[in-house]
Order: C-alpha cells, then sequence, then structure tokens
C-alpha cells in the first residue's frame, strides 16, 4: 500500500483503540468514583441532622442518589456526544476529514486528563466526560469518512476498515489492564487531592494513547476525493435535512435504529457488568478479596501509628482507608472479567474482518452477529442474576462475557464498514454521524439509563436481570428492522 498508506492506517488503528480506551473507562470505575466524590456530600447530610445510616445509604450502590449519578454519569456526556457529534459529522464534510480529525483528538486527550487530575466535585467530573464523549463522537465519524475515501478498492476498503476497527477491542483491553495496574501500583503513584486512589490514574492515561495521534495525524493527507470535490467547486453544502429526503430517508431511519440495537446490547447489559460484580455489593469471590484488602489496610494502618508512638487513627480516617483499599482491590477483580469481554470483543472484530470480503450481503453479515446476540446476551445475564452468591462461577461468567464480547462488539465494526457505502461523499460524515451519535450514542446508550432506572433501590441480582431485559428489547427491535436494511451496491459507491 505504500508508506504514507501504511501509516494513516497505523494511526487509524490507535485512534480507534482510544475512542473505546476512554467510553469503556466508566463502567470499570463508576462505583469508586461516586463512593469518593460523594463522601463529602454524605458528611453534609451528617452534619446537616440526618443519621449515619441514612446518608451512607443515599449514596451506596443502588441508593437513590447513587442510581441518580449513575444515570447522569452514562447518559448524559452520551446525549452530549451525540449532539455535538453531530455538529462534528456536519463540519467533516464542510472543513475536512483531517481538519475535523486533529481538532477532535486535542479536546478529549484534554479533558481526559483534566477529569483525572482537576475534578473534585460529580458535577466537575460530569462536565470533562461530557468533553470527552464530544471529542470521541466527532473522532470517529470523520476517521471512518477518511478510510472510506482513501481506500477505493472494495476489498481493500473491508479489510483496511474492519482490521483498523480491530483496535478498538485493544483499546478496551488496554483499558481494563490500566485500571488493573493503577489498582496494584496506586499508593506508589503521585498523590492527587491527597489521595491515591485508582479510578484517577485510570483517567489521567486516557490521555497517553492521544501523543502520537497529535504529533503525526496532521501531516497525513486528507481524504481525496473530499479533496478533488472542494477544489473543483463541486462539493455540495452537506445538509440534515438532504438525510430525509425520498433517496436517503429509508436509509437514515433504519440504520439509526440498527445502531442504537447495537449500542443497546452493550449499554443496557455488557457495560453494567462491573457493577453487577463490584464490591461492596456483587459477586461473593469479588467481594471476599475486597473485604480482606481492607481490612488488611485498616490493621496496616493502625500498625503504622503505633510504630511511630501516634495515636490510632480516627474512625474517618479508617473508614476512608478500607474504602480505598477495598475499592482498589475490586477494581482490580473486575478488571480481570472485563479483559474477557474486550478479547471477546477482539476475536470478534477480526472474525467480522476476515468475514466481510466472504459475505456479500451486508443485511446478512449483520444478522450472523445480531440474531445470536438476541439470545445469548440476555440469556447470560439472567444466568449471572443467579450466580452472584455461588462460589466458583466468576470462572463461568469470564468465559460467559468473552462469547458476548465476540457477538456485539463485532456488531460495531460492521457499522464502520457499512455506513461510509450508503451515503454520498457530500454527506458520509454527516450521514455517519446521524445514524452513529442519535443512534449509537443517545437512543443506544440510553439502554444504561433504563437499566439502572429499573434496578433503583433492588438487590444487585436485578441490575443483571433487568439488563438481560432491555438488552434483550433492543437487540429484537434491530433483528425487526434488518428487513429494511438497503444493501449497498459497490457500482453506485461514490468516491
Amino acid at each position: 500500500m505504500g508508506l504514507t498508506r501504511w501509516l494513516i492506517c497505523i494511526i487509524a488503528s490507535i485512534g480507534f483503540a482510544f475512542d473505546i480506551y476512554e467510553l469503556l473507562m466508566l463502567p470499570l470505575i463508576i462505583k469508586p468514583v461516586i463512593a469518593s466524590l460523594s463522601a463529602p456530600l454524605v458528611q453534609d447530610l451528617i452534619s446537616g441532622g440526618m443519621a449515619p445510616a441514612d446518608a451512607n445509604a443515599l449514596w451506596a450502590p443502588g441508593g437513590e442518589m447513587y442510581v441518580k449519578w449513575a444515570r447522569t454519569l452514562f447518559f448524559v456526556p452520551a446525549i452530549a456526544g451525540g449532539v455535538f457529534g453531530l455538529l462534528g459529522g456536519y463540519l467533516t464534510d464542510k472543513l475536512g476529514r483531517r481538519r475535523v480529525l486533529t481538532f477532535s483528538i486535542l479536546l478529549y486527550a484534554f479533558a481526559a486528563f483534566a477529569a483525572g487530575s482537576l475534578a473534585e466535585t460529580l458535577p466537575q467530573l460530569l462536565f470533562f466526560r461530557c468533553l470527552v464523549f464530544i471529542g470521541v463522537c466527532v473522532e470517529f465519524v470523520a476517521a471512518v469518512a477518511w478510510l472510506a475515501e482513501l481506500f477505493t478498492d472494495h476489498k481493500q476498503r473491508e479489510k483496511v476498515l474492519g482490521y483498523t476497527q480491530a483496535f478498538s477491542s485493544i483499546g478496551g483491553l488496554l483499558v481494563a489492564l490500566a485500571n488493573y495496574y493503577a489498582a496494584v501500583y496506586a499508593n506508589s503513584l503521585p498523590s492527587i487531592h491527597g489521595g491515591h486512589e485508582a479510578w484517577r490514574y485510570t483517567l489521567i492515561s486516557g490521555v497517553i494513547p492521544a501523543i502520537p495521534l497529535i504529533l503525526i495525524r496532521p501531516f497525513l493527507p486528507e481524504s481525496p476525493a473530499w479533496a478533488k470535490k472542494k477544489a473543483e467547486g463541486k462539493l455540495k453544502r452537506p445538509s440534515i435535512r438532504e438525510l430525509f429526503s425520498p433517496e436517503l430517508i429509508r436509509t437514515t431511519v433504519v440504520t439509526t435504529l440498527i445502531f442504537a440495537a447495537s449500542y443497546g446490547l452493550a449499554f443496557g447489559a455488557i457495560q453494567q457488568l462491573p457493577q453487577v460484580l463490584a464490591w461492596p455489593r456483587g459477586h461473593v469471590e469479588i467481594k471476599a478479596v475486597a473485604n480482606e484488602a481492607g481490612e488488611a489496610a485498616k490493621a496496616k494502618a493502625i500498625e503504622a501509628a503505633t510504630a511511630k508512638g501516634e495515636p490510632a487513627p480516627s474512625e474517618a480516617l479508617l473508614t476512608k482507608t478500607v474504602k480505598q483499599a477495598s475499592g482498589n482491590a475490586s477494581d482490580k477483580q473486575t478488571s480481570t472479567v472485563t479483559k474477557w469481554q474486550e478479547i471477546g470483543g477482539l476475536v470478534g472484530r477480526v472474525l467480522f474482518a476476515l468475514l466481510a470480503v466472504v459475505i456479500v450481503s451486508r443485511r446478512a453479515m449483520l444478522r450472523l452477529f445480531l440474531i445470536p446476540s438476541m439470545i445469548i446476551v440476555p440469556a447470560f445475564f439472567f444466568w449471572v442474576s443467579g450466580s452472584l452468591e455461588t462460589e466458583g462461577s466468576l470462572s463461568m461468567i469470564k468465559w460467559g462475557i468473552f462469547v458476548c464480547g465476540i457477538l456485539v462488539v463485532a456488531q460495531f465494526s460492521f457499522w464502520g464498514n457499512y455506513i461510509p457505502l450508503v451515503f454520498p461523499v457530500h454527506l458520509r460524515g454527516t450521514g455517519e454521524s446521524f445514524a452513529a451519535n442519535i443512534g449509537g450514542r443517545i437512543l443506544g446508550t440510553a439502554a444504561a439509563f433504563i437499566t439502572l432506572s429499573l434496578s433503583a433501590g433492588q438487590p444487585v441480582a436485578a441490575l443483571a436481570k433487568n439488563g438481560a431485559i432491555v438488552a434483550g428489547v433492543y437487540a429484537l427491535i434491530g433483528v425487526i428492522f434488518t428487513f429494511w436494511l438497503p444493501e449497498p451496491k459497490e457500482e453506485e459507491i461514490e468516491h
């Protein structure tokens, strides 16, 4: 392909990996995040006269305030990403693929670092997570349009889009590893706001993959198809209204709804698994490890004070020490499960890339993964809901989430390959952005809001059970709408 094209593929792969790296952080860290940033609010309630047990119950997993903020942190950034991502798609068609890519990377690199290092309250964290989502949503749309137009040969384009998007699952695997090692080495890293909380280091790590992108991507070529039409004065003005013209309305509506179904499977169920398993509620094996780590940290703190001839630490300080140690130990265990999910996702994306050049029908290709997802994902989460107190079941959960990862994550590669084929050059970014951001980021991510709302105030097993129901409904809707999914014709694809 030549050095420049290989470099383009490498940089695109890093970009896709970084996108998912950022998006999959929250499910891993949401419990310790809320526990840490809500602590001052709990103390305010107690100081105001509320009983400590009642104040803690409000913010405990499943409590009213916990559910409120968990839903907010999942859904509000998705809305921001969807709305501004749609604008980014428009700007991608108007200003060019490369320029928008560069600015989107700069945005979420800054926001990723700020979320971990600067956020001291939940609203501050929410603000920075919104900026991260905006950058990610814009970057994905611009990158896919860019690659689709750089590689005009059908088979080459399918392989390039398939294999570069497979690195998204590498991003998911890397964030699980980052969270794991942040938990292991948290006490050896510089303190942030007076503590060594693993979730902060995990958030900050998101800036690392952005460095090669910022340094190299601005020097890569613009999309030749877009640049040629721009130079010739033939580039039509992008218009969201045109997506709903008689020629495109079916494509726009159907791709948006099925894209939402793919995301609903992920966010309604799969991305809730860390919350289902994590301490202080969750799986019996993880709770045992976390409680043991908390008690060990408490004993160590008392021993250290005694050795120095100092008074024993206050109850409040000991409670904070136990929470931090237990949370870090829980993060380490849930990250191990997430690694299985992401390895499954990587297998699914590679499998898709191999099949994409063999299976001609795009409709058949999507159904190959979507129909099994409709059956297996809900069945797995129903089983999880009844297995949380069963010793030895954690290993089976790892295998189950591995299979779910194969089936669901492969669908995301499908959309990156399919959507550029069904919209013209001047609407490629806008059309893809509408389907990905309105469908995936807003309607699809709403599945997390629904699952968490249905599970408020209930035992953690209900979170798994409701995730199964929500994922099943989304998948069923997706399967139904595949009957209207347009089949792109190679000779009609505009370059």
